[in-house]
């Protein structure tokens, strides 16, 4: 999320210290920072907020609360400590929720608007964060947004049709003009806010184009509601159509907030707009309820290794505004409704640790397990296996445990080619080791050898003798040579006391990097060439490798002899290209140029 640090400057009586520091504070104490950018005279920060805080920290307002309980500054001026009056109700507009994926529908009606452009400084604020300025209905609803955390939406009363709002699921099929200008297509699983029952906005999402904010606008109403977060995630994604009102509602906001929301427009109206309110509809079925979380200073040292006294665990419970009792070490936390977040002990010693400052709490030697670890017998006996295997010069395979004829039928089908479950690993084991062979001088190989460990479902009684169990999971393991046909058996007849001596205390294999192949086909080419007695054949395979270019991916020595004063040198050469694919001309003359080099080192090539 883009936050304007002289936006950030308004929450506090002094200007807050410059972006480095604040991103400091920020990184150590509560998100990630992926960069500082300046824009004009302001800097942005962009603040990585981790899904647990999308509720209450995709705002301005939250990280300026964060600041001010890392920098211990005041939040002087917080928009929630404003006061705004909803009471004002009118009967000129009814909302109706007919799903229960509307926990919250405030709507406000205002008359005599004046649209215009918006102010300097509401331009400047919001195209700081990459937002463009509109008119200063559009641009105010965005503003308290940015500014809350609660999305807005304003609509023009006049084009509505009905002030008969509704929030209902679409009909399969139902259609809606946006205000990008395109016409989506609507399943029954997507919310919709209507008027006289035709859709005027996808809940949560977009607003209709019909009913959008002009310049000859008057009279609007301000939507300010909450939807349930997973409805409005999947209906974008099935829609491709992600806003910035979506990313907030998909985190699960409060339906607190969304009063907040509509205090805010309130004062945009009073100041900048202008207009006459003439009150609030607010549907709000099952009210929030308040919660406690009760966490004691033992609990809290425990978990954390620290030695923290009552009065430092207030003093952090004080700078994150969390109201608290406290009785005999026992602290009774009320969390803000916006904090979601907070719902056990374990979530409050983890806002302890985290402002205080995870380095400042000393390290603390983890308590001795008195218990002898269980070992599990599955997973050691694969490790072992594989271990086994690895060292007798195979390399592990992963096939799909789908296959086309099986015992039990896949509920959610993949596709309908492989609508079982597998059997065996043997008929992946096989087709595997068929893919690779062509591969195996590319890859250095003599010979492909693959095995794999991995869950089959037997169970029939043919196939009982290879574990089968009515159909419940039977882990096997299975080999296949290019020389010999592939077979499989349970892994437990691999019990680790039966491992010869030499495999019992095997060293992990060494880390390795990971270089992709190219997808273009390859090119063989041998070379051999009597040299004197005594040459050093790793000097040659590098003059050779340095003469074969780039195109020369591997070289690798194949054959010696040696015959009186000479020794016989052959060399196998594969040739590819990562972006194209190579000739056989291009081939045959790197390799005239090499018996060119050879010739001129005196070598005799045969």
């Amino acid at each position: 999320m883009k936050v304007s640090k002289l936006w950030l400057d308004k929450f506090f009586d002094a200007p807050l210290p410059d972006a480095e520091k604040l991103s400091d504070a920020l990184t150590f104490h509560a998100f990630e920072i992926d960069g500082v950018e300046k824009v004009g005279e302001d800097e942005v920060l962009d603040v990585k907020v981790t899904p647990n805080r999308g509720h209450d920290a995709l705002s301005h307002r939250g990280i300026a609360k964060e600041l001010s309980a890392i920098l211990k500054l005041p939040l002087a001026h917080d928009p929630f400590a404003v006061s705004g009056d909803l009471s004002k109700k009118t009967a000129e507009v009814s909302v109706s929720i007919q799903s229960n994926l509307c926990k919250r529908y405030i709507a406000g009606y205002i008359k005599g608007v004046k649209v215009g452009p918006s102010p300097k400084w509401l331009k400047e604020r919001l195209e700081a964060i990459g937002q463009r300025s509109i008119n200063n209905v559009v641009d105010a609803t965005n503003f308290v947004m940015f500014n809350t955390g609660q999305p807005l939406h304003a609509f023009d009363a006049r084009k509505l049709g009905s002030l008969d709002i509704g929030v209902r699921l679409a009909k399969a099929g139902e259609k809606m003009l946006a205000l990008d200008e395109k016409e989506y297509t609507l399943n029954d699983s997507t919310l919709v806010i209507t008027a006289g029952d035709i859709p005027v906005g996808i809940a949560g999402i977009k607003g209709g184009m019909p009913a959008g904010i002009t310049a000859d606008t008057q009279d609007i109403v301000i939507e300010s509601a909450n939807f349930d977060g997973v409805t409005v995630r999947k209906s974008a994604a099935a829609l491709k159509l992600r806003t910035d009102a979506s990313a907030r509602f998909e985190q699960g906001i409060s339906p607190g907030l969304a009063a907040e929301g509509m205090k805010g427009m309130l004062e945009f109206i009073a100041h900048q707009i202008g207009g006459e309110v003439q009150g609030f509809v607010d549907v709000y079925p099952e009210p929030q309820k308040q919660t406690y979380v009760a966490v004691t200073v033992e609990q809290i040292n425990k978990v954390l290794g620290a030695d923290f006294t009552g009065a430092d665990i207030a003093d952090v419970f004080t700078r994150l505004g969390l109201a608290y009792k406290e009785q005999e070490g026992v602290f009774e936390v009320q969390p803000p409704f916006e904090r979601l977040d907070l719902i056990i002990a374990e979530d409050l010693i983890e806002e302890v640790g985290r402002i205080v400052g995870y380095d400042k709490i000393p390290a603390t030697p983890l308590p001795t397990f008195e218990k002898t670890p269980e070992i599990n017998q599955n997973f050691y006996t694969a490790e072992k296996v594989r271990e086994e295997l690895l060292a007798a010069g195979y390399s592990e395979v992963f096939t799909s445990v789908f296959a086309p004829k099986g015992e039990r039928v896949v509920l959610n089908k993949v596709d309908g080619v492989n609508p079982y479950l597998r059997t065996t690993l043997v008929d992946g084991l096989n087709a595997a080791c068929k893919k690779n062979i062509p591969n195996k001088e590319l890859l250095g190989l003599k010979e492909v050898k693959l095995f794999e460990i991995g869950v089959v479902w037997p169970a029939s009684p043919e196939t009982s003798s290879r574990g089968g169990n009515d159909g419940k999971e039977v882990q096997m393991v299975g080999i296949v040579t290019e020389k010999e046909p592939a077979m499989e058996e349970p892994l437990q007849m691999h019990a680790p006391d039966v491992f010869p001596a030499e495999y019992q205390n095997l060293p992990l294999s060494t880390a390795v990097q990971y270089i992709p192949f190219s997808k273009y086909p390859y090119i063989v080419r041998d070379v051999a060439f009597w040299t004197p007695a005594g040459t050093d054949e790793k000097n040659v395979a590098e003059m050779i490798k340095t003469e074969a270019g780039e195109l020369c991916s591997k070289i690798s020595l194949f054959d010696t002899f040696s015959k009186g004063e000479k020794t016989s040198l052959a060399f196998r050469l594969i040739f590819q290209s990562f972006d194209r694919t190579l000739t056989e001309v291009e081939v045959n003359k790197i390799m005239e140029e090499i018996s060119h080099i050879l010739v001129g080192k005196g070598f005799e090539v045969r």
